[in-house]
């Protein structure tokens, strides 16, 4: 499982064979099943995750009691409430596996570990951590400028594989709109 991570690390700096061993040593892989949840709200994430394969969501419950996704992870790549995760506070979201999925977590400990005892893997999680600024920045400047129907383009052509295995009703969220809506713009799309 590791060699997902390996690749993706490799676009960004070199991996030494220490690197590797210590990414090995930290990295536990994990598989869950479709539709768990596992980080919970009103707690402090454990881990910080890297999707191997499958589809992940950060989603939160509004004042109406309605699920809000903030964020949909098309693998590979990582996820966790990233400022609860670095800071060790409670977060107001859950995580949860929306498809069958491998990952690999670390701990905030181990991540701190592997950060001190490799400059490679302390350049790549800068990198990582500037990405996902850019990707949060990015992201709320779509969802105020552009239409539904833009939005909706942009992700399926970003991320075509997302329509076959994440719900609707999630990604209309995520879109910033409701499922209603969505299927009006898809069957305008089609026509």
């Amino acid at each position: 499982m590791h060699e997902q991570l390996f690749k993706l690390i490799s676009r960004t700096v070199i991996l030494s064979d220490t690197d590797r061993a210590l990414c090995e040593q930290y990295f536990e892989p994990v598989v869950f099943p479709k539709n768990r949840v596992i980080e919970e709200e009103s707690k402090i994430p454990g881990y910080l995750y890297f999707v191997v394969s499958g589809f992940v969501r950060l989603f939160h419950y509004n004042d109406n009691g309605d699920e809000v996704t903030t964020h949909i992870n098309c693998p590979p790549g990582f996820i966790t409430s990233y400022p609860n995760f670095i800071n060790q506070t409670k977060s107001g979201e859950n995580l949860e596996c929306l498809t069958a999925c491998e990952l690999l977590r670390i701990t905030k400990t181990n991540l701190d570990l592997l950060t001190q005892n490799s400059t490679v893997f302390k350049d790549f999680s800068i990198s990582v951590f500037q990405q996902s600024l850019t990707y949060n920045e990015n992201r709320s400047k779509e969802l105020a400028t552009l239409s539904a129907e833009q939005r909706y383009l942009k992700l399926i052509n970003d991320y075509p594989q997302i329509i076959h295995h994440v719900p609707l009703q999630y990604i209309a969220s995520f879109l910033g709109m409701n499922a209603k809506s969505l299927s009006r713009i898809r069957k305008a799309i089609i026509k």
